[in-house]
């Protein structure tokens, strides 16, 4: 296992608050030099590394003398608008002592969950380590609200790196591990090193969010654990404050608690639907098309289908329900929602009846569906 880690070739690094600024939110710049120095020697190891910093409002706070983050949404994104040009000004300057250029990249929630601007996204990134840059990545929080926002940097770092199919997710944190209690406050806290899989004993462990400068919390970390295993990457989380993290990572020294993927990825279109995608409607399915999609491997056929709701057109990505309601599946839609709700039901003959023999036979077809469990 740690071979392939220390064979990653795309890695992305993901650094929380409280490893970047002291506990009144001024910048730690002895911090943030000791990482860019360790990124640079990745970079010219011929490492692609993908940098995703957290700090801006915790930057800003301390532009601004403030001791504790306002509530109030305007007064964050004032924040981080005063922050953000600080940790790129200083991020730009710490690596060009490398001769390494950078590239300030900010997303939303939005950027991710529609189709066409996450494939610009992907394209632009792309085009940034082509190019021979780093880019340094943060949600933009200076216009996004809670419609928008991806939330937490850790669920962003594992985002950009489906994105990108990278090889490796590293979180940097303040602990150096996942625990199987609190190891702040519980003295039996055990460090496991190794998780073959996130099932909900391993969820059990999560916390609450971190620091009162910081958004993400030990959850947060699994889930994005989650989303990049889905999609064939290593997670790594490991504590920020140990010396030279990154380069004993990249040697195959251990450390932290690594994550191990999933054996059967999904692919760059399914993980978008899984994790990313933004459902324009739901159908809900009887007992057979779910047996269909879960065991059998197959389409989603309209005669396996009980409701319809929602307006969506041909091509909108949907939710498939169980008639429990718990999410199966989402796909492409083969019909918008007034003919699929016209055929709810219908067998293939029937549809090809009602619709002409060209009409296409299957609701989503298997290649556009992604199971959601």
């Amino acid at each position: 296992m740690m071979e392939k880690i220390k064979n990653a070739k795309h890695i992305v690094v993901k650094v929380g608050t409280s490893t970047l600024t002291h506990p009144d939110g001024r910048q730690n710049k002895k911090a943030m030099a000791a990482l860019v120095r360790q990124m640079a020697t990745l970079y010219h190891q011929g490492k692609k590394v993908i940098f995703v910093t957290s700090g801006a409002v915790g930057a800003g706070m301390g532009a601004l003398s403030l001791s504790e983050k306002p509530h109030q949404i305007p007064r964050k994104q004032a924040l981080a608008a005063v922050g953000q040009s600080l940790l790129m000004q200083s991020y730009a300057l710490l690596f060009d002592a490398y001769d390494i250029p950078v590239a300030q990249i900010l997303l939303t929630k939005d950027d991710f969950s529609h189709r066409g601007r996450y494939l610009n996204a992907r394209n632009t990134l792309n085009e940034v380590l082509r190019y021979g840059a780093v880019p340094i990545i943060n949600e933009n929080d200076t216009v996004a609200v809670d419609e928008i926002k991806v939330g937490d940097n850790d669920t962003l770092a594992a985002m950009v790196a489906g994105m990108i199919g990278a090889d490796l997710l590293v979180l940097l944190t303040d602990v150096d591990g996942l625990y199987t209690k609190n190891p702040k406050t519980d003295p039996d806290a055990q460090k496991i090193p190794v998780v073959e899989q996130l099932n909900d004993d391993i969820f059990a462990m999560g916390g609450d969010a971190g620091s009162k400068l910081g958004t993400g919390g030990m959850a947060t970390k699994l889930t994005a654990a989650k989303i990049a295993g889905s999609q064939g990457i290593y997670t790594l989380l490991c504590s920020g404050q140990t010396e030279d993290i990154l380069l004993k990572i990249a040697s195959g020294e251990e450390n932290g608690t690594l994550f191990l993927p999933k054996a059967h990825k999904k692919d760059g279109k399914k993980g978008w639907l899984t994790f990313l995608s933004q459902p324009e409607g739901i159908v809900t399915v009887d007992e057979g098309a779910e047996d269909a999609l879960l065991n059998k491997g197959r389409s989603l056929l309209p005669s396996g289908i009980v409701s319809v709701s929602g307006i969506f057109d041909r091509g909108a990505v949907i939710q498939v329900m169980n008639r429990k309601q718990k999410e199966l599946a989402r796909g492409y839609s083969n019909y918008s929602s007034a003919i699929l709700s016209s055929i709810i039901g219908k067998h293939s003959s029937e549809i090809k009846s009602l619709l002409g023999a060209d009409a296409e036979v299957e609701a989503i077809h298997r290649d556009n569906l992604s199971l959601q469990i």
